[in-house]
């Protein structure tokens, strides 16, 4: 099997992303900065390359701009490998005036264009994930077992399965049940793996193990084309359940890190975990890199500054502060006597001009970046985000909400949207 000539990929680029907001107010999920350098989508792209897929197609609809611009300057392929990252927005077509109803929808919108490539199975994938995999594993077990579908799923203990989909496996994995989301203590215990299920696990826990939906699927090509055939608009909910019982459905156990970036905390606890001595997910594996844009910036630059666990993305400017636990993207500049404390800052896309320094002074507007003197704790600062001298941030004690001067907290974190201007001396 040739997962180059057998295997197209489709990367859903997610909907409006609303449990995100304010990071997803100017951009769409897969499109939120990650890791310093990085963006959402470069996750899942990298694992189809170091899988050896490079056949993708992207489906993108809200606010894809920059997703799109990120997309186009990164991945480029050789001509004679037939590799491509092709984005497919929602169009108005003689069958459809409306936009992309759910994951299955956009599929089905779109199996037009996979027509167009040879291929034997479909494997689709979410743009908002932080894991590593590789697909060949999951493809293989597909062959192996006969499979129409399978799904990736990853083990959790019962105590904390709560918003997971479940589903029942046999001894051979073979899918015997789902349950979207269960709070019933009894459907949950039914749902619990057998002992010899458990028993190829690799956890030292004895508490007992349900099988979670990562949202990762494997199709047939027919049946994917016949599984669309009908008004369902979503996988998870509708299109799988709806096999159960008529398609051979076998679950692929994947043991590593993953976590789901679908809310304003998982994004902030996720990018400050990879401060860590041993982060959960390792950017610096050689054996599978995470590819992302070249951008060709010049080296950080530092001058007398404290850092503890801190992550740097290229070309930042640093002065005479001390920084804990944060995540500093590309192009961040802090000035001098500033603190942070577990932030993460996103940095800017561009770099201002002489012309533009002084125009900003003259009308009293700060530079992008955090001004002198600044405080700042358990935050993130979106790009291009300007924050004034003598500046003290904080969510401590406050409740969720919008707060003056475009500043938001969510989910118990502070927020400095995108492109916000916070004045000298302001305090929350």
């Amino acid at each position: 099997m040739n997962p180059q000539k057998n295997v197209l990929a489709v990367i859903m680029g997610g909907g409006r992303g609303s449990r995100l907001h304010p990071l997803t107010q100017e951009r769409c999920k897969p499109a939120v900065p990650l890791a310093g350098k990085y963006r959402l989508v470069d996750i899942p792209i990298s694992n189809c390359i170091n899988s050896d897929i490079n056949r993708i197609f992207l489906l993108t609809q809200f606010h894809t701009a920059s997703l799109h611009r990120h997309t186009q300057n990164t991945y480029h392929f050789d001509p004679f490998g037939g590799g491509f990252v092709d984005i497919l927005s929602a169009e108005q077509t003689e069958k459809s005036l409306d936009w992309y109803q759910g994951t299955a929808d956009a599929v089905r919108r779109n199996l037009q264009h996979f027509r167009s490539f040879p291929h034997d199975y479909v494997l689709i994938l979410s743009g908002d994930q932080l894991y590593r995999m590789d697909f060949r594993k999951i493809i293989e077990q597909h062959i192996a077992t006969g499979a129409d579908v399978t799904l990736a799923a990853i083990p959790f203990p019962v105590s904390k399965i709560e918003g997971l989909g479940l589903m029942k496996v046999a001894d051979d994995l073979s899918i015997t049940q789902f349950a979207e989301k269960p709070k019933d203590p009894a459907v949950i215990n039914s749902l619990t793996l057998s002992s010899k299920v458990q028993a190829l696990l690799h956890t030292e826990s004895t508490e007992k193990h349900c099988l979670a939906s990562m949202g990762i699927y494997v199709f047939n090509r027919q049946v994917l084309a016949d599984a669309l055939d009908n008004g369902m608009t979503d996988f998870g909910k509708e299109v799988i359940p709806s096999l159960l019982g008529k398609k051979k459905l076998f679950a692929n156990v994947f043991e590593g890190y993953w976590e789901d970036i679908g809310t304003v905390k998982a994004f902030f606890d996720a990018n400050l975990a990879l401060a860590q001595p041993l982060p959960p997910f390792n950017f610096f594996d050689p054996a599978a890199p995470i590819y992302t844009q070249d951008r060709y910036l010049p080296p950080s630059k530092v001058n007398k500054c404290t850092f503890d666990y801190v992550v740097f993305g290229d070309g930042s400017i640093v002065e005479n502060s001390t920084i804990t636990h944060s995540v500093l993207g590309i192009r961040s500049f802090v000035r001098a006597g500033t603190v942070l404390k577990d932030v993460v800052m996103m940095g800017a896309d561009y770099y201002e001009s002489e012309e533009e320094l002084k125009s900003n002074l003259a009308k009293g507007r700060p530079h992008l970046g955090v001004g002198p003197g600044s405080n700042i704790h358990h935050a993130i600062i979106d790009k291009n985000a300007r924050i004034g001298a003598n500046v003290r941030l904080s969510p401590a004690g406050k409740v969720d909400g919008q707060y003056p001067n475009g500043v938001v907290i969510r989910d118990g974190v502070l927020v400095v949207p995108k492109g916000v201007v916070v004045p000298d001396g302001y305090t929350l």
